[in-house]
């Protein structure tokens, strides 16, 4: 194609409502092909053949293809290494610039840097937005200038910087006449590689639309740490993916949940902890902590995955995972506590394993979470702070409706007894935590 265009690659945005890299593209006044690449660097890695993110993600693609085909256009999604897919667009279409959103992973902003190098071999250029954080970078530091690594001045800092700026949508929709209509107009979804293509199996599971209610969000306050009530949002897998915009839901936090918009801070918070300190993607943010002489027993390891525990609050958690590929936010505290403090579990493992399984899996809030539980992150729960299963359970699910719905077999003789006595496995965390952590004074 010699017209020359710009090129939108939507990675975790995957929607044209209020797109911030997608605007500048369309603002550029030139045609914008939209591309997304389904990358097998880290497609190839994962284990289980029948991923919901990846299924969900697919289904998105469709979705936004469906939407570019009633304006005369289509997506462009291939498999493959983003720089070597970028590289080949760049040769069958004449590209003047390169859009795309910011990502604050260590292997996202590698990708980056190669594909920014690639393109300017090209004479093309390479922009990058501020989408799917509402304020991130430099944008919150304290008074010295540095980051936060502390929650409550962060997020004062964060609120005070909070304006109807940062919230403000970016119209797209007034631009959409720019999208490339020169593309061949005979079967538009050629260019979307089937699951099955790139050795996947479909689940067939369905994923709605995204409901964002005054009526959820002013509840959320109350009803959040109830796991057998709808008290939350449910939105993990659409913020992560960008199939929701975050500032038309900060917008609706601020007017009816200032608890749910804490909760949007805390992201924004764990993305800064990540851009600022990329050494937490493998060690403990405090790094004495990486000292810690786990226990990392394969066999208990392997029954806390399972939901074998003999702990009901924490077996539910985990069957709720295995079955459905989310867990209450509440009972993931509950089941990391257990895993890192009862078993003596290094929460690298754990860490790992929710990776693998939560269809909402974000590596920032992941990481942060289990490295709270851990004791070993910023703004972290002292180590000598260990849940009891028994207590939470007699406070978030007294009457034992989220238990019994998980663990069926909760009163047969199949149910395991505890593998391990808490105030033991309290006593024991306590001890090798103050050995590991003295032994690097």
């Amino acid at each position: 194609m010699s017209e020359l265009c710009s090129l939108v690659w939507l990675r975790r945005d995957l929607r044209l409502h209020d797109n911030a890299a997608l605007y500048y593209a369309l603002k550029s006044g030139r045609p914008v092909l939209v591309v997304f690449v389904f990358d097998r660097l880290i497609l190839d890695k994962l284990e289980d053949r029948r991923d919901r993110r990846v299924e969900f993600i697919h289904s998105e693609i469709h979705k936004i293809n469906n939407e570019l085909v009633r304006m005369g256009s289509r997506i462009v999604a291939r498999y493959g290494r983003p720089v070597d897919i970028l590289k080949q667009l760049t040769e069958e279409y004449s590209v003047a610039d390169v859009f795309t959103n910011y990502d604050y992973e260590v292997y996202a902003k590698e990708r980056d840097a190669d594909v920014k190098a690639m393109l300017a071999e090209r004479g093309i250029g390479f922009h990058t937005s501020k989408d799917h954080a509402l304020l991130d970078g430099d944008e919150v530091l304290t008074g010295s200038k540095s980051p936060y690594t502390v929650f409550t001045p962060y997020s004062n800092k964060w609120l005070s910087k909070l304006d109807g700026f940062q919230v403000k949508s970016y119209p797209t929709e007034l631009y959409f006449h720019h999208f490339l209509q020169t593309l061949p107009p005979s079967n538009r979804s050629a260019d979307i590689p089937t699951l099955e293509a790139m050795n996947f199996q479909p689940l067939g599971e369905s994923y709605p639309d995204p409901v964002v209610s005054a009526e959820l969000l002013t509840a959320y306050q109350k009803m959040r740490d109830y796991p057998a009530q709808t008290g939350t949002s449910e939105l993990g897998i659409h913020l992560r993916f960008g199939t929701i915009s975050i500032r038309d839901l900060a917008r609706q936090a601020t007017e009816t949940s200032p608890t749910f918009l804490k909760e949007l801070a805390w992201r924004d918070f764990y993305f800064q902890v990540l851009d600022h300190f990329p050494h937490v993607e493998k060690h403990a943010f405090r790094s004495n902590y990486d000292n810690i002489p786990f226990r990392n027993n394969e066999t208990e390891f392997q029954r806390w995955c399972a939901g074998e525990t003999g702990y009901p609050i924490v077996d539910a958690g985990m069957r709720q995972l295995n079955q459905t590929g989310w867990m209450h936010n509440r009972v993931r505290m509950i089941v990391a506590s257990f895993c890192i403090k009862h078993l003596l579990i290094d929460w690298r493992w754990g860490e790992a394993y929710f990776a693998s399984k939560l269809r909402d899996f974000d590596l920032a809030a992941n990481n942060g979470g289990w490295q709270w539980a851990a004791g070993s992150g910023v703004d972290a729960a002292p180590y000598f702070r260990v849940f009891n299963p028994k207590l939470q359970t007699q406070k978030f699910d007294p009457k034992g409706e989220y238990i019994h719905r998980w663990v069926p077999d909760l009163n047969s003789p199949n149910y395991p007894p505890p593998m391990v006595e808490h105030s033991m496995a309290r006593q024991r965390a306590i001890d090798t935590y103050r050995k590991g952590l003295a032994s690097k004074e």
